[in-house]
């Protein structure tokens, strides 16, 4: 178990709904990471077992907690990047209290997340355990793919083939060394699909700032590093994965990926969750 050693408070704007939300993160003595949303007396458990929508973003819910028509009362939007600082920061017991049911969107990354986990302080893990898979993990459909298969160390690549003259057919391989590179990434979208979104009632918190457009001469903003939109990718991925209790920093698999979303991902993770063993 490792977690924060001080209290964290900050707050921003968020990205799919525009809310100004407070966070407040205490330390645990628990084994879990846990949200409380909106003032919850009770929290629920970032899990796979908990995602309620993997639409635009990954959302968490209180599977406890029901409305009179049947939804789920208490939901945390936007939980992919909070939790791919987690993992990187090796973080696995804390609680998240947050007045709005969206995580703030920062600069688009995990930075801000890893830079406060930082500040406060992260107890130290007793002993690292590593996981590898008992058989491999695979899920196949058209042009999408996600395979994870049993290795020696820790391999992932990801792949993409977008309509943009800069990400057709290009991937981004797993480094330590551009770790920090992933963390910064921030997410994006293709410009011409903003104002569809934003009628349907997400992306009402874009700017320049937090997002990376795709335009047809380019990006609508300098990129942090190159193929940054790639790395955003696994940044999502990482945030994912994390959901099934052990961070991929921790296992031992080849990961490959080819043009997939938060669907899919949540998808493999919860194949993945019931095949993860102790090496």
């Amino acid at each position: 178990m490792s977690t924060i050693l001080n209290e964290i408070k900050l707050s921003g704007n968020t990205l799919m709904k525009n809310y100004q939300c407070d966070v407040i993160i205490k330390p645990s003595r628990g084994d879990k990471i846990r949200i409380f949303a909106e003032g919850a007396d009770v929290g629920f458990e970032a899990s796979i077992d908990n995602v309620y929508s993997t639409d635009h973003c990954v959302t968490l819910c209180s599977k406890e907690h029901r409305t009179l028509l049947g939804d789920y009362k208490y939901k945390a939007m936007l939980c992919e990047h909070f939790m791919a600082a987690c993992a990187f920061c090796g973080i696995t017991a804390i609680d998240v209290y947050i007045s709005k049911p969206e995580m703030p969107i920062f600069d688009g990354s995990s930075k801000v997340w890893v830079e406060e986990f930082k500040k406060a302080g992260i107890t130290a893990k007793k002993e690292k355990v590593l996981y590898t898979v008992s058989e491999p993990v695979y899920y196949l459909n058209g042009k999408t793919s996600m395979v994870i298969l049993p290795d020696k160390d820790l391999n992932i690549s990801y792949a993409v083939n977008y309509d943009h003259k800069d990400l057709k057919q290009r991937w981004v391989s797993f480094d330590y060394r551009n770790q920090e590179e992933i963390i910064e990434a921030r997410t994006f979208g293709f410009y011409k699909d903003l104002k569809k979104f934003q009628l349907l009632g997400f992306a009402k918190g874009v700017t320049v700032d937090n997002t990376v457009g795709l335009i047809e001469e380019g990006f609508t903003t300098a990129l942090r590093s190159d193929l940054e939109p790639v790395k955003h990718k696994m940044l999502d991925l990482f945030g994912d994965l994390f959901l099934t209790g052990v961070s991929p920093l921790d296992m031992r698999a080849q990961i490959l990926v080819k043009e997939a979303g938060h669907a899919v991902h949540i998808k493999v993770a919860k194949m993945l969750k019931d095949k993860l063993i102790k090496l």
